[in-house]
């Protein structure tokens, strides 16, 4: 625990509860090993226990146990030491060593009780059997021993007189349960349950009567019926408001165990108990009040078939309770499973009670559902990882309590549906206000992406509404709703339910409101989407087997398991939609998996609406182009035919302009008045004729074949800069919107309609399993079974004997091979590799590098093979090149290497090699191994499934889940791990590739003499085409065509700067500009938020929140496709969760988790905690000896300062913000501005404290390559530093720590792996990226004069600069501000001219964004490497990199103080010394913000989010002084951000104390 401040004594009350010592008296003596885990689970869930009861006894740790939740590791100073582990040890011998003589003791026990007569007598023997059954174990109890003691033990609860002999003979009952289960059938068959009744019916002492309810909670375990017979419900509940909130716990967990098994044929014994458990409800124990929800669940469970029944409870008010309860604003928050229980209350009620369906809406039910569906997509990531997807499961539970409150009737229906339907038609009022609340969120969760199951609830509750409601009512509710685009988009659902849905809400709407709709049908494409089914290959038709693909797992329509131990309870079941929806009684699970739609009801549906509503006698059928459609596909077929028009034929400019006024027509034409639907938009043509002419074509190419054959690069780059004017252009001057975020919206909403990626989800329960391929070893996961089956014809390879072996899902096709090569190459093929390999015989003794150089597939799963089989595998001449290439290029073999969980337990010592950093001599040769000559060896086998070739880059699971989407949306998971596939293996053919580079990357090789011509292309165009898009979506398809689009604006605007200033340099070279200052602009951009998608990132938060997401390899390919191609598609938080998944293949933690919690999910995940010991006087080498050891490992570094008590987050954060510091201080020659000091010394450790100042970010420093040293610094002493840096800064990603570092938007390009242009030398040093920019356009200007043959006179006016000639200037060629790095030598290049002047330009650009810092960055990548793959981060731009890695900038809004500050222990947000506090924080500059912030949380910075994402709350408490107040000094716990404040009596004075503790309480931790 970090504490800063005054050093006093804290007693143990002034903790808060998660923060206390572990009391040695939970470790009490037990014969249960679940007690010594039930107190665990007791101590540790309970996050935010300030006030709770400490209870140490066996029975009060039974009541405060939260069901269901999963053990938790210890927090900071845990028990889970040596010590503890020591103790139980010890422990454990003393049981054994007395359970040899508890047997003799009980004998001599149970004589006396059968003698003894007097009080004294019976007192002293209760008091040694306690004593014994406390200590002894369950083999030291028989069946016998205890059949004999239960008799007595029962008389003796029933005695009369004496109180404390019935205390203690019902705490010998109440041990005797905890030690031999079993006991109790025998303490009921001797009636100890009427006796304990008795007790509690009429109570006379207090503490008997707890401890018959502790005996009572131990005998229901095992004998609830018994019980339950007895009248224990009514017994432990008659008078539980005389207890403490600890043994009303203990009472309703009786109550929870009786209810497990209540009969369904005498319901009186517990139904008399509901009045009394509805009052409970608006108890604010929170523990309390889900135990008593769960007793209600259970109760509603068991009576939901009697109509009589439930309206009892209607009538005790429980459904007035729970509404309160499940509101938004209740005080009581209650956990996932039993809010989705409550909710599961209300649709039994509902369904079969008419009373609670009245009282429902007259609760106004609707507007507490309404809030539920709006707050759906605020909970990515809240569910704990072992409920499935429990958001859905929450939003399934509102659907289906909205089918209830809709009844719609049919002849053979109960008369009970009858009554509900006319109760709404006689109060229309009511419905209208349903319909006006739930059907926008209805309509919002559909078009966000939601999976199968949940999309038909919401579609089927909306074709309900529509056929209940009028038609003035629908009028009223679809006016605002643009209905009809949001029936167009269903249309493009594969399902046939779906499809049925959509076509009855189609024919409800034409029926009523055909006058208004009609139209818009045709507009929004839903008439097209009909039509489109009346044709077979369309229209998809229900066959036998094509319904059994229909089937969706539904887990969570079995009942809810609140108890661990039923495990079996919540399992798959694999239901039809027809009956996902239907009431649980209604229809038998045995019919469940037929489907009711006939063959060719969609087909019919869609013929009997085109012919009733559409025919040509009641529908013109010129309206089906409408006006705006035909006017855009005019634009279409010109942009065609100007794509089509050869480039000779018609002048560059005469093109340029002819583009530019067809894109602002269409532009003005999407901003206009007149709107333009989704469907007209994209059925026009015009995003593909853009796409076609602004790429020319290349798009639909193949990646290797990007420009092989094209050389109008210009021409294309011309087009953009023609397309980038459009973001300066403005229709009104007055908005701040600009008018391509039009266009920007529209591909939006055409994606969101279009796209079709599938959201697949497991819903099984994660199971440990043994995967024999490809390396042997358990995984925490399913493992596929596959058989392997030699292709036809294929002689060269042997058979696989086994018939089936169990495999890794998320290995990749390369680690499959990896296993099974070696098992099936024929002996020829062995023959042919001894001779290679003997003259190679020295590749064993290869150093191997990074950590996942060895290990590691493209795809990002892990390949396990490790060393061993690494040499296993070397007689085959690839994979000795393999084996090369990985060692002479580690970085690339890094790239997308990903671990998976589990994997660092399994690596042996051998693999520990890979670790081992390489000595710093070998780190040139690191550096400069080049990408090209590490060519991967070909495949050796080609592997197919059912006949398809299975894709190199797809995981096995990938390559299933794609396979079988491609039939139906849907895929059944209980099938997927049963099925047994059958692979079949070829030889692959490896032929050599003629590979041509494209025209791109010819034009940037070409440029290493001329870095001008580097300006744009590098930093654009190179990667414009370079990665494929999502390739499950074809190329021939509107959505791959507006993907492309979006990519393409979206990188032009992250680079508008640099197109629009290149084209000013353009001009002012024709002569167009004729001043130098026209070139400086300011260019506006959209928003970067614009270009994010909400449908595809919440189908993939859904994806990642599923059980199968434990690493990239288990979601489905388009996922990481298109988060390879367009990340911006995707929101930031989503990007972050799919980094760490990717990353380090875990899990993302959720926002609620307390900082302590969070430790303890990571280290749980796979991060195990490492403390290191550092010394203040050094932190550079203690960093650099931290690294050493933790860097190639998945670890959770813990700072603990020297000779400092302080330990934990506050100390670790410190420890990160003081390594940022030490690399901003002059003397390294690091950075720019850091020009060393000739006085210092050799030692690299700065000795002044002054920082380098950087206004515009730290970057890096040009060193020439033909200097070694200078002024003291030694060049290799720098790049050690860069690794170093490199190392700290991975580690803090993979931590999750702030660092304190300004690193410029350039130095993060290049970190992303971007190119640096003369552009961004502006956003690091802008007066000299001003003047570079100025001396080209000069340099343009005379190459374009002496291209056209100009007049020289002219120009040499014109080539002044700023008025004076370019020789006056007497610039030499050195680097501006580093006199001693020479850029040239020779007689052409001492002074700079006009005619050297582009030259001196391009040599500048080359030294400072190129050459001159490659080292570097390359020795920073190296570093890096070494904790996970760089290119990992790519996923993010440099703005969004520097929030994840540095925080927030500003340190809070302040208005927002209140909102994320919470107060405790004595104050609330009203209390004077709180209200004075926030103003206090409110008048600090920045200075003395961060300096508060450091003081708090041990970090300068705020975590990404701000105040609002501070892991635990910034909490404010009141501290108690021994002396006067006004002394004291406030003290904090960093690891809590928890400052305790005392109550000042003036805000002056307590800003004087605030001050001088956040300044002199920096440097150290103590005790506080």
């Amino acid at each position: 625990m970090g504490n800063r401040g005054q050093k006093r004594a804290e007693t143990v009350e002034d903790l808060p509860a998660d923060k206390r010592a572990c009391n040695s008296l939970e470790f009490r003596p037990s014969s249960s090993n679940s007690s010594v885990q039930t107190h665990l689970n007791s101590t540790n869930s309970t996050a935010e226990t300030n006030d709770h009861d400490m209870d140490t006894s066996s029975s009060a740790s039974e009541s405060s146990r939260s069901e269901g939740e999963p053990e938790k590791d210890s927090a900071y100073g845990s028990c889970d030491s040596d010590d503890a582990e020591q103790r139980h040890s010890d422990l454990r011998d003393y049981q054994r060593r007395r359970s040899s003589g508890d047997h003799g003791k009980f004998k001599r026990i149970l004589a006396t009780l059968g003698e003894e007569t007097e009080d004294s007598g019976q007192l002293a023997v209760l008091t040694e059997l306690c004593e014994v059954l406390s200590f002894c174990t369950e083999n030291s109890l028989s069946s016998m021993t205890s059949d004999s003691l239960s008799p007595h033990l029962v008389k003796l609860a029933r005695h009369e007189t004496n109180p404390d002999i019935m205390l203690l003979a019902i705490r010998a009952i109440t041990y005797l349960c905890d030690v031999y289960p079993r006991s109790s059938a025998f303490l009921v068959r001797h009636d100890a349950v009427p006796a304990l009744c008795q007790r509690l019916m009429a109570i006379e002492y207090l503490d008997v009567a707890e401890q018959c309810l502790q005996a009572l909670v131990k005998i229901s375990r095992e004998q609830p019926l018994a019980c339950l017979q007895a009248g224990a419900i009514m017994a432990v509940l008659n008078f539980i408001d005389f207890f403490s909130t600890s043994i009303q716990r203990v009472a309703l967990s009786t109550v929870m165990n009786v209810c497990k098994k209540l009969p369904s044929e005498c319901p009186s014994p517990f139904m008399e108990a509901v009045p009394i458990l509805c009052n409970l409800l608006q108890y604010e124990d929170k523990q309390l009040v889900e135990n008593v929800a769960i007793c209600l669940i259970r109760i509603t469970e068991r009576v939901s078939r009697s109509s009589e029944m439930l309206d009892e409870l209607c009538k005790h008010g429980l459904i007035q309770q729970t509404t309160h309860l499940i509101k938004s604003n209740s005080r009581t928050t209650l956990s996932l499973p039993v809010y989705n229980g409550l909710l599961g209350v209300l649709v039994k009620l509902s369904s079969g009670s008419t009373l609670a369906f009245r009282t429902l809406f007259e609760l106004n039910i609707s507007g507490i559902l309404k809030d539920i569906l709006s707050n759906y997509d605020l909970s990515h990531g809240v569910s704990p990882p072992h409920i499935v997807d429990g958001q859905g499961n929450q939003i399934y539970e509102v659907l289906k309590l909205l089918d209830e409150l809709l009844p719609t009737s049919t002849g053979q229906d109960a008369p009970e549906l009858f009554d509900k339907e006319s109760f709404l038609k006689n109060q229309p009022e009511l419905l209208q206000k349903f319909g006006v609340d739930v059907l926008p969120l209805l309509i919002q969760v559909v078009n966000s992406g939601a999976n199968l199951y949940i999309c038909y609830g919401c579609l089927s509750v909306i074709n309900k509404l529509i056929q209940l409601s009028t038609a003035d009512m629908l009028v009223e509710l679809l006016k605002n709703a643009n209905f009809s685009s949001f029936l167009a988009s269903v249309f493009t659902r594969k399902d046939p339910h779906v499809l049925i849905l959509a076509l009855q809400m189609a024919e409800l709407i034409l029926q009523k409101l055909s006058h208004l709709f009609l139209n818009s049908f045709v507009k929004e494409g839903v008439f097209f989407a009909i039509d489109a089914l009346l044709t077979p290959e369309k229209c998809p038709a229900l066959t036998p087997e094509k319904c059994s693909q229909l089937m969706v797992p539904v887990a969570c329509r079995t009942q809810f398991s609140f108890d661990m131990s039923q495990k079996s309870a919540s399992r798959e079941v694999l239901t039809c939609l027809c009956y996902t929806f239907a009431s649980g009684s209604s229809v038998p699970v045995s019919e469940r998996n037929s489907c009711k739609l006939e063959k060719d009801s969609v087909c019919n549906l869609a013929k009997h609406i085109r012919t009733t509503y559409f025919s040509s006698e009641l529908f013109d059928s010129d309206k089906t182009l409408t006006d705006v459609l035909q006017s855009l596909r005019t634009f279409s077929t010109v942009l065609s035919d100007m794509s089509n028009v050869s480039m000779k034929s018609e002048g560059l400019d005469q093109r340029e302009e002819k583009f530019y006024g067809i894109l602002r027509q269409l532009i003005t034409k999407l901003n206009g008045k007149e709107p333009i639907s989704t469907f007209e938009f994209i059925e026009s043509g015009i995003v593909k004729s853009l796409v076609n002419y602004l790429s020319d074509g290349q798009y639909l190419r193949r990646q290797r074949e990007c420009c092989a054959n094209h050389s109008n690069v210009d021409a294309i780059e011309n087009r953009f800069e023609v397309l980038a004017k459009l973001f300066v252009f403005s229709l009104d001057p007055l908005s701040q919107d600009l008018p391509i975020s039009a266009l920007v919206r529209k591909l939006q909403n055409g994606l969101s309609s279009l796209e079709t990626f599938p959201v697949i989800l497991s819903n099984n329960r994660m199971r440990n399993s043994f995967a024999t391929v490809p390396s042997g070893r358990c995984t925490m996961y399913p493992s596929l079974r596959v058989k392997f089956v030699r292709g036809k014809g294929e002689t060269c390879l042997n058979d696989y004997a086994e018939d089936y072996v169990t495999v890794d899902p998320f290995s990749s096709m390369d680690a499959i091979e990896g296993f099974l090569w070696p098992k099936v190459k024929s002996e020829a093929l062995k023959d042919i590799t001894k001779p290679l390999m003997q003259d190679l015989g020295q590749v064993e003794k290869l150093p191997l590098q990074t950590s996942a150089a060895a290990s590691s597939s493209p795809d990002g799963s892990l390949d396990d093979r490790g060393f061993d089989s690494m040499l296993t595998d070397l007689p085959e001449m690839q994979e000795v090149q393999a084996v090369l290439s990985q060692s002479a290029a580690p970085e690339q073999a890094v790239n997308s290497g990903e671990m998976t969980p589990g994997a660092m337990s399994q690596e042996s010592a051998d693999e520990e090699l890979q670790f081992s950093s390489e000595a710093d001599t070998n780190m040139k040769r690191d550096f400069s191994a080049s990408c090209s000559s590490s060519e991967a060896a070909s495949p050796k086998l080609l592997f197919y499934l059912e006949g398809e070739q299975l894709e190199r880059d797809l995981t096995l699971y990938q390559a299933i889940m794609q396979k079988q989407i491609k039939e139906h949306e849907a895929v059944a998971s209980t099938r997927l791990w049963s099925q047994v596939y059958t692979l079949t293996y070829k030889k692959s053919v490896n032929q050599p590739e003629n590979r041509k580079e494209c025209s791109c990357s010819i034009q940037k090789s070409g440029v290493s003499d001329k870095i001008g011509k580097h300006l744009l292309r590098t930093s654009f165009f190179s990667s414009m085409f370079a990665s494929d898009l999502a390739s499950d979506s074809e190329k021939s398809s509107p959505t791959y065509d507006i993907l492309y689009l979006l990519k393409c604006l979206e990188r032009m605007n992250r680079f508008i700067f640099h197109l629009i200033s290149h084209g000013r340099l353009g001009a002012f070279a024709e002569g167009t500009l004729d001043d130098l200052d026209n070139l400086k602009i300011a260019v506006p951009s959209v928003p970067q938020n614009e270009f994010v998608s909400s449908k595809l990132t919440e189908k993939l938060e859904q994806q990642m929140r599923d059980s199968m997401a434990v690493s990239i390899g288990g979601l489905p390919s388009w996922c990481n496709q298109i988060m390879a191609s367009c990340p911006f598609l995707f929101s930031f938080d989503a990007r972050c969760k799919y980094f760490r998944l990717g990353a380090f293949g875990q899990l993302p933690l959720s926002h609620g988790d307390s900082a302590v919690a969070s430790e303890r999910r990571q280290s749980s995940n796979g991060l195990p905690r490492k403390k290191f010991l550092v010394s203040r006087d050094n932190i550079l080498e203690a960093a650099k000896q931290m690294m050493e050891l933790h860097a190639h490992h998945k670890a959770l570094l813990e700072v603990v300062f020297n000779e400092e008590v302080g330990t934990g987050i506050g100390p670790t954060l410190e420890f990160f913000t003081l390594v940022s510091h030490e690399f901003q201080k002059t003397g390294l020659g690091m950075w720019r501005g850091d020009h060393g000091s000739s006085t210092s010394s050799t030692s690299l450790q700065p000795e002044s404290g002054e920082f380098v100042i950087c206004p515009f970010g730290l970057f890096p420093r040009p060193w020439s390559s033909s200097r070694d040293a200078f002024d003291g610094i030694q060049f290799s002493e720098v790049i050690k530093k860069f690794v170093l840096l490199g190392q700290i800064v991975a580690k803090a990603l993979q931590n999750g720590r702030v660092l304190d570092l300004h690193f410029s938007k350039a130095f993060y390009k290049l970190i992303l792996g971007q190119e640096l242009s003369m552009f961004d030398i502006l956003s690091f040093e802008p007066e000299l990226g001003r003047t570079l920019l100025e001396f080209k356009a000069l340099a343009d200007r005379k190459l374009f004069l002496e291209s056209t043959g100009g007049e020289i006179s002219s120009f040499k006016f014109d080539s002044c600069f700023r008025n004076t000639r370019i020789e006056d200037l007497c610039l030499d060629f050195t680097l501006p501000g580093y006199p001693d790095f020479l850029l040239a030598s020779g007689p052409d290049h001492e002074i700079v001219t006009m005619r050297s002047l582009e030259d001196y330009v391009s040599l500048i650009v080359d030294s400072t964004i190129i050459a001159g810092i490659s080292r570097q960055v390359e020795a920073f990548k190296s570093g890096f490497n070494q904790v996970f793959p760089i290119e990992q981060l790519q996923i993010f731009t440099e703005e969004e990199l520097e929030r994840l890695l540095c925080g927030e900038h500003d340190s809070w809004a302040v208005d927002e103080l209140v909102d994320h500050v919470k107060f405790d222990h004595g104050y609330t947000a009203s209390s004077p010394p709180v209200v004075n506090l926030l103003e206090i924080i409110q008048e600090f500059d920045k200075k003395q913000r961060r300096a508060f912030l450091q003081f708090v949380t041990g970090s300068p910075r705020l975590p990404p989010g701000g105040l609002a994402s501070l892991n635990p709350k910034l909490t404010i408490v009141r501290k108690h002084s021994s002396s006067w107040v006004d002394t004291d000094l406030p003290s904090v716990m960093t690891c809590a951000n928890y400052l305790k404040l005392p109550p000042y009596s003036s805000k002056e004075r307590m800003k004087e104390k605030l001050l001088y503790a956040i300044t002199e309480g920096q440097g150290s931790f103590h005790l506080s």
